[in-house]
């Protein structure tokens, strides 16, 4: 285990830098490396040398984790050097990807520096890698990034932190007590419309927040598949993890089923819901900081594969008076119906009545107006409050245009990301909320401080869940 950044940080970062230098070195003599390297590759035109680049690993190759990985290669900050996956061809495709791409910086030359495993612990044991990109399925969030903190990485963490908030709490006290750099996936932080509309209802131009509107898609349930052969190259077992092993089907492991099973997720309520609840978080922060009471009814299919929230309408109650509805949105959308839903799940979307489910995105709405934004539109009323001029550093917002970049110069210079841990958590933990109280069916009490809910013992006792031996959050 690596030893967290302290008074001797210095003497770390020199044998870090000297370990980086051998390893690039030495990948330059043996892997394959072209003999002629470009001026870019030696530090010229403002750009690090090999040695001074940030040498990260990627854990999960699927569709996610591929995206978080082009986007810091994107970067001459970044020297990717190691990739993970479970499934081999997944993990063959992002070898070739990450050592095409350096060949064809090095002007048609050849790469072979960047190293496959199949185990994510062998990974995180070699030193020479700075940072690692956790981009596996959310029932993996919890242990791979507690893991990774504890050997002294720094983190770029899909989101949810974790399957629970136990979880969740886990990975933020690892990256609190390492002095960590860590930056979570809910990349509109480095969107300017969220920016935008955050720095008006943050900065005190909507006049007082007396409610918030957000909403995310609706989940969806797919019918019970017969037992299939696990694909060869694919290591099921693996995959399962802290989880229930259940008989190899077609479906369980891909999008979206195992967005929609809470073996493997919260569902789209937290899954897909921390996006906007992150963004409500960040334009009024007491959403996050304040006690609440929450309840809330959702549509939960049973009898088939999936399980989690289709459709539910929640409600957060603060003393200020400060209302947060969050919903699902109305539907069916032609990617839930290509799923192949259930018809129960088809008619509950259809159901929806959109005078009580919002639109997507998160709505402030203040006395002086409103700001509604989300993927792509921002709209306002008054629309005059678009054309104002705001500083979103006065209203205590952070800005970013490139979530990778940002997360790679917090790195290189020791500072706090845009999304933060703690904002990673605290969105976490509000989807968390919302799926527990629409399980249970009557009003919760969340203490943010003490991290529990007050005087249900049932609530609390889903802060947590099982996980399957031999595994566990920490190694320790």
């Amino acid at each position: 285990m690596m030893p967290s950044r302290n008074g001797a940080a210095r003497n770390r970062e020199a044998a870090d830098t000297c370990t980086r230098r051998r390893f690039l070195a030495g990948a330059a003599a043996a892997l394959g490396l072209p003999a002629v390297v470009p001026g870019s590759v030696l530090g010229k035109e403002g750009k690090p040398s090999a040695s001074e680049r940030i040498t990260v690993g990627v854990i999960g190759t699927g569709g996610r984790g591929t995206a978080d990985m082009l986007g810091v290669m994107r970067s001459p900050l970044s020297q990717v050097v190691a990739v993970c996956d479970c499934r081999r061809p997944r993990l063959e495709a992002a070898q070739k990807q990450v050592e095409r791409f350096y060949a064809q910086q090095a002007a048609g030359g050849s790469y072979r520096g960047c190293k496959a495993y199949g185990d994510f612990r062998e990974l995180i044991d070699r030193k020479d890698i700075d940072a690692i990109i956790v981009g596996v399925p959310d029932h993996w969030h919890g242990i791979i990034a507690t893991r990774a903190l504890e050997a002294g990485k720094d983190l770029y963490c899909e989101k949810p932190l974790g399957r629970t908030i136990a979880e969740s709490i886990s990975v933020r006290d690892a990256a609190v007590k390492g002095k960590r750099i860590f930056q979570t996936g809910t990349q509109q932080r480095s969107d300017a419309k969220f920016r935008q509309a955050c720095a008006l209802a943050r900065g005190g131009h909507l006049g007082k927040i007396r409610a918030i509107q957000v909403a995310v898609p609706a989940g969806g349930d797919i019918p019970k598949q017969p037992p299939a052969p696990v694909p060869e190259g694919f290591d099921y077992d693996m995959w399962t993890g802290p989880a229930p092993l259940h008989p190899f089907d077609k479906r369980r492991c891909e999008w979206l089923g195992m967005y929609w099973i809470s073996d493997y997720c919260v569902g789209f309520i937290c899954n897909w819901g921390i996006h906007h609840l992150d963004i409500a978080a960040w334009g009024c922060p007491e959403v996050v900081e304040s006690p609440f009471e929450i309840e809330g009814s959702a549509f939960l299919p049973t009898g088939h594969l999936c399980d989690t929230a289709v459709t539910w309408r929640t409600e957060f109650r603060y003393p200020s008076g400060l209302r947060m509805s969050f919903t699902s949105d109305s539907g069916p959308f032609d990617w839930q119906k290509s799923q192949g839903l259930t018809e129960e799940s088809l008619r509950a979307l259809e159901a929806v009545d959109p005078e009580l489910y919002h639109p997507i995105g998160c709505r402030f709405i203040g006395s002086e107006g409103w700001v509604h934004v989300t993927r792509g539109a921002i709209s306002a009323e008054p629309a005059s409050l678009l054309r104002k001029e705001v500083d979103p550093a006065e209203a205590g917002i952070a800005v970013s245009v490139d979530h990778y970049a940002n997360f790679l110069e917090s790195i290189r210079e020791r500072r706090q990301p845009v999304s933060t841990i703690e904002s990673g958590h605290r969105a976490t933990v509000l989807g968390n909320v919302a799926d527990i109280a629409v399980r249970l069916g009557r009003k919760l009490e969340w203490d943010p401080k003490a991290e529990r809910f007050a005087g249900d013992e049932e609530a609390n006792r889903r802060l947590s869940q099982p996980m399957r031996a031999p595994w566990r959050l920490s190694r320790a």
